[in-house]
């Protein structure tokens, strides 16, 4: 498979040696024939002169007749006009250069343009749009590209749900999109396989269209539970809120209630909105779910549910919700207590050495706002090679916030540090951090971090940090 402009150019050169089309490029992949395109107008490419009586043909191009394939599709791609308006005419004796037909169709020289939008008409069936669509949406981002798109929404309407497979398939999202819009506008997909698309799909576009289609579809209660069940089963939350948000429509509101605890805010969200139109109480839920501290079965999504629709009264359900056994409870804990501000720093200043990641990392963004109150040396204590990942990373977020000399001594004490990732994070606080007010202009002990960094910087930069920070070099 051919990767950017530096190997569209060689496939040229292999070309230009007359190697057949299929074994030098992938022809059922749309970015070789664009690289292809683009490569063999590069100079460096094209200074070889493959046709050296192309070059000195004047005023008309050479007969292009005699070439074969892989000739005419460096002619269907040539530099000058001319000699791509001259391949055109050829191209009825090689099916296989349709696709350079396709770019050609949204070609900057009209003479070119033309003559390809009329081939590209008069080949276009089924089959050829099929084969084609990738390129021709590729080719439709381009100015002067939307009449391809055009013409092969006006081919595909008439396709059944079968021949759409390979379209639904694509790993090209915008192919997906294309064939899921023509599939919902021409109604050739039922409401069930419209739900099990939304569910399936990775890309968020087609996971709207599809649940709104499969949603708003008529039919039947057996129908609609068909529907129901796939987007409500979905891993991805937005599906999951639509089916939520159906079970109204579908006369199942009490179906939305466990749902309230469901690991996405906008499915709680969309299930509280379902509950009480039907006259219930989300806040009173959530709070006899969490009025039992020591429950293992406490689901996560209750604790921050209770955070997002009650009252700043309800931290003090929250706050025996930090000793919980289950991580995520407790996690889930100190973000509601976050959400109500309700934060204490003190007290969670023991979660930072949780041995759960989630739970230090909703400490570490509870206790942001006071950072200029903790104590920096314990943090820079936690910084430590022998404490956990989790715990390092942690601290020093919060040191890198407070600035100063802290994040300074922070952050280079990190670039030894055994994880990569980390190492680089402390690399890149390095590099941006410039002397505040509250730093103590000629302290020794900035040089003497800023030298240990060198390597980070130009002597050019590390001079002039230096400078800011009145430290001599």
């Amino acid at each position: 498979m051919l990767e950017g402009v530096t190997d569209g150019a060689a496939a040229a050169m292999r070309l230009a040696g007359d190697a057949p089309l299929p074994s030098t490029l992938d022809v059922t992949d749309p970015g070789d024939w664009l690289a292809l395109d683009a490569g063999v107008r590069e100079p460096a490419w094209f200074h070889q002169r493959f046709m050296p009586e192309w070059e000195h043909s004047a005023p008309l191009p050479a007969d292009l007749t005699p070439l074969g394939e892989s000739r005419l599709a460096l002619a269907l791609c040539h530099r000058h006009g001319r000699v791509r308006q001259e391949a055109l005419g050829h191209v009825a004796r090689h099916p296989g250069l349709l696709p350079l037909v396709v770019i050609r169709c949204a070609d900057w020289a009209t003479p070119v343009r033309e003559p390809a939008r009329q081939l590209l008409s008069d080949a276009m069936n089924m089959g050829t749009a099929l084969d084609l669509a990738p390129l021709v949406l590729r080719v439709g981002r381009r100015d002067r590209g939307g009449f391809g798109v055009d013409l092969l929404g006006q081919v595909l309407r008439r396709a059944s749900p079968g021949q759409l497979t390979a379209l639904f398939t694509d790993p090209d999202r915008v192919v997906r999109r294309f064939a899921y819009r023509l599939a919902v506008a021409g109604q050739i997909l039922r409401p069930a396989e419209l739900a099990r698309a939304a569910a399936q799909d990775e890309d968020t576009v087609v996971q709207d269209l599809c649940a709104t289609a499969a949603l708003t579809a008529p039919g039947d209660e057996k129908t609609y539970e068909d529907v129901l069940l796939p987007l409500l089963s979905a891993r991805n939350p937005r599906t999951r809120s639509a089916g939520v948000t159906g079970l109204r429509r579908a006369g199942r509101p009490e179906q939305a209630e466990p749902f309230l605890d469901d690991r996405s805010a906008l499915v709680r969200a969309c299930a509280r909105y379902v509950v009480r139109q039907q006259g219930g109480d989300p806040v009173a839920s959530y709070r006899e779910r969490c009025v039992a501290p020591d429950d293992p079965g406490l689901p996560p999504g209750a604790v921050i549910g209770l955070a997002e629709c009650g009252n700043r009264a309800d931290a003090d359900l929250l706050w025996p919700l930090l000793a919980h056994p289950v991580a995520g409870v407790r996690a889930r804990a100190v973000a509601g207590l976050r959400v109500l501000d309700c934060v204490d720093a003190p007290r969670l200043w023991p979660f930072l050495d949780d041995p759960a990641a989630a739970v230090v990392r909703e400490a570490v963004t509870a206790l942001l706002p006071s950072v200029k109150e903790l104590p920096a040396e314990r943090l820079l204590k936690r910084t430590g090679s022998e404490q956990p990942r989790h715990v390092r990373l942690g601290a020093f977020r919060l040191l890198d916030a407070h600035g100063g000399i802290v994040a300074l001594r922070a952050a280079v004490g990190l670039l030894e540090d055994p994880d990569p990732k980390l190492r680089t994070w402390a690399g890149q606080s390095v590099q941006r951090w410039h002397p505040s007010a509250d730093v103590r202009r000629g302290d020794p002990e900035v040089g003497e971090l800023l030298d240990r960094s060198r390597h980070l910087f130009s002597d050019y930069v590390l001079r002039r940090r230096k400078r800011e920070a009145g430290v001599d070099d």
